[in-house]
């Protein structure tokens, strides 16, 4: 078996430290040279073991004061379903209210912008055409927990009330009932997961470290002719949300 890379041992040992109540919440760590000198490793090491713990928020770093075991707190649950579209409330709010906490977003709508070529292949239409762009930023007791971009072709929507996703008289209805409103149809939706870490413009909006653990969500809807109508890059941070997938069974 291969030698456990320096800095996971260095984890290893940091988390055990925590374990065992060595260093409790809230506790401030030794400096780098100090814990480097115990352990027989150089400060880059140690570096690399917080910055691991951080991103999966066991530490978290000060800036100008150090580095802190983080406090424990309750991650929030965040459903995917097919079947959780309501005339009257979101999901996410519904989410939310199970655990107790408000949910809420802001959002910022860009109209007619050019559709970029990963864009446009995953909407099935070519690149530059026109799309309705909006940015979430979703909210649980006012705090971000999770983001979202979701792209809508123009043509799709253009003249019709449902044409900005967070205006008009069906504004914040949700892709699904939005699209009945105009004839369409959604039949189905393909989510597409994948873990990554967090860039610097995502970490800011999430106030979490840089370079965090966050799943990335490729979510496409599609009519029952076929069409996609909607996609979205969702990016959720795994120290503050765990995400449930709710599989509805046909009888």
């Amino acid at each position: 078996m291969p030698e456990q890379p320096p800095y996971l041992r260095i984890a290893d040992e940091l988390r055990r430290r925590i374990a065992e109540h060595v260093w409790e919440p809230g506790d401030r760590l030794p400096s780098r040279a100090q814990i480097g000198q115990e352990c027989g490793v150089g400060e880059n090491v140690v570096r690399r073991a917080q910055e691991l713990l951080i991103s999966r928020g066991v530490l978290e770093g000060r800036a100008g004061s150090g580095t802190y075991v983080a406090e424990p707190r309750r991650r929030v649950r965040v459903v995917r379903s097919s079947v959780r579209e309501h005339p009257s409330e979101s999901p996410f709010r519904t989410d939310m209210r199970a655990v107790g906490k408000q949910g809420d977003w802001e959002s910022r709508t860009d109209a007619k912008v050019l559709a970029p070529a990963d864009i446009a292949a995953r909407l099935g239409i070519a690149e530059g055409e026109l799309c309705v762009r909006t940015a979430y930023e979703f909210l649980a007791d006012g705090k971000p927990v999770q983001l979202s971009t979701s792209w809508e072709p123009y043509d799709l929507t253009a003249g019709t009330l449902v044409v900005l996703p967070e205006g008009g008289p069906h504004a914040g209805a949700g892709v699904v009932n939005r699209m009945a409103e105009i004839g369409v149809t959604v039949s189905h939706a393909v989510e597409q997961p994948e873990p990554r870490t967090a860039t610097a413009e995502e970490a800011s909006l999430l106030g979490i470290q840089k370079a965090a653990l966050v799943t990335h969500i490729r979510r496409t809807y599609y009519s029952d002719l076929g069409r996609p109508v909607e996609t979205a890059d969702i990016v959720v941070p795994a120290a503050l949300c765990e995400i449930v997938y709710e599989v509805p069974v046909n009888r």
